[in-house]
Parts: C-alpha cells; sequence; structure tokens
C-alpha cells in the first residue's frame, strides 16, 4: 500500500501540522546514496584499470548518469527545504563534491579511449587508493548519523587517501620521465627507427602524464569531501 496521502484526503488537523512543523527531508540518507553511487563508480574504475574492459568503462559512465541525476534531486530537495539536519551550506558542499568525484572517474575513462592508452600499474594503483578513500567518505557520512564519534577518524582516513594518491603521482611521474636517458642512448645510437620512436615515447610520456594529473585532481575533490565531513562534525561537537 502506498504511504502517499493526498491533499483532500488529509483532514485539517493534519493539515495544520504540516504547515506548523514542516517535515524535514532525510538529508543522511540522500547524501550516503549519492556516496554509495561513488564507491561503485571508484570500483568500476578499479575494475576498469585491472582489465581494460569497456564495459567496465562503459559502467562508469553510466554511474556518472545516475550520480547526475541523484545531485539534481538532493539540490531540488534541498532548495525548497523548510529545515534541514546540518548546514546548508555544508549540505551543498558536500552534494557537489561527491558529484564531482563521480565526474572525474568517467572523464579519465574517457580521456583514456580518446588518447587510445591502455591502464598501468599507477593508473590502478591511485584508482585504488581513490576508491579506498571515497569508501572511508561513504562511512564517515553514514556514521555522521549512527555513531558521530567515529566520524573525525574518517575523515583523516580520507585526507590520507589524497595524501597517498598525491605520492603515487609522483612516483608515476619520476618513472614517467626517467625513460628520456634509454631514449637518448637509441637516439646516439643511430639505431634504425630510433627517431620514429622516440616520437612515439615522447607522445605517450604527455599523454599518460595528462591522466595520471587527472586523476591527481580527482583526488583533490575527494580531500575537500573529506575537509566537508570534518567541518561537519567539528561543529556538531
Amino acid at each position: 500500500m502506498s504511504g502517499y496521502v493526498s491533499n483532500e484526503s488529509m483532514t485539517l488537523t493534519q493539515k495544520l501540522i504540516n504547515n506548523v512543523f514542516p517535515k524535514v527531508p532525510d538529508f543522511y540518507g540522500m547524501i550516503q546514496e549519492h556516496c554509495g553511487v561513488c564507491v561503485e563508480s571508484l570500483e568500476a574504475l578499479v575494475a576498469f584499470m585491472e582489465t581494460n574492459d569497456p564495459a567496465k568503462g562503459n559502467l562508469v559512465r553510466e554511474l556518472e548518469k545516475k550520480g547526475d541525476e541523484i545531485k539534481a534531486r538532493n539540490m531540488a530537495v534541498l532548495g525548497q527545504a523548510f529545515a534541514t539536519p546540518l548546514d546548508r551550506e555544508d549540505i551543498y558542499r558536500a552534494i557537489t563534491t561527491i558529484d564531482q568525484i563521480i565526474n572525474y572517474a568517467k572523464t579519465t575513462v574517457r580521456e583514456m579511449e580518446v588518447l587510445a592508452l591502455t591502464p598501468d600499474q599507477y593508473t590502478l594503483e591511485i584508482a585504488v587508493l581513490i576508491k579506498d578513500g571515497v569508501v572511508a567518505l561513504s562511512t564517515g557520512f553514514k556514521n555522521l548519523e549512527v555513531n558521530p564519534q567515529q566520524v573525525a577518524e574518517d575523515a583523516a582516513a580520507v585526507i590520507k587517501a589524497e595524501r597517498n594518491t598525491e605520492k603515487a603521482y609522483r612516483r608515476a611521474i619520476s618513472s614517467l620521465f626517467q625513460a628520456d636517458a634509454q631514449m637518448m642512448q637509441e637516439l646516439d645510437s643511430n639505431t634504425p627507427g630510433a627517431d620514429s620512436k622516440a616520437l612515439l615515447q615522447v607522445m605517450d610520456m604527455f599523454k599518460r602524464r595528462e591522466i595520471y594529473r587527472h586523476m591527481s585532481n580527482c583526488a583533490d575533490h575527494l580531500a575537500r569531501a573529506g575537509n566537508v565531513l570534518h567541518d561537519i562534525v567539528v561543529q556538531a561537537v
């Protein structure tokens, strides 16, 4: 049986109560749902980096669309809400930062396809680190409602994941440009086809740097989401 009650079937008392004490939307549940899609998106991104399976890339795209729908709905509810259980600005920041993480997962897949790049050990490592941070973020937003004493630790885990991502990014860049010496040796040796091979290597280096940087930016949005979570729990103390 539907829980919907039409305006016509409400008693005058019910209408008065709803007008005086409007129901507060379940923003905890709404943000948790958004986080759930974010976790699924990063899990799909990790699977894509493990397998280079186009189906996993398509799943990331589908989840990004789902995330956009949730974002639009949550924003609409926020705009119409008479009262909120959290600061409105914090809810807004949570919605937008979570959505940006999902968006970056999708554009990472899209850019790799456009640049005709296959995953490597660093794209996989970075994807796993971001996914771990997103899981901690999702746990933190759940704990806001049921176990607020744990939230500061969850937020710290999110920030740690971003820092680890930045370290992995630096290792990736360092490894990428270590190929310079080998390339110069091949050019100096006048090996047939060395020029063409060097050009292809240079192009690959810059393409991969673009993807690494893009994933690092995704982690930046993860850190912003972790800061939102931290701000909320600090204000609640």
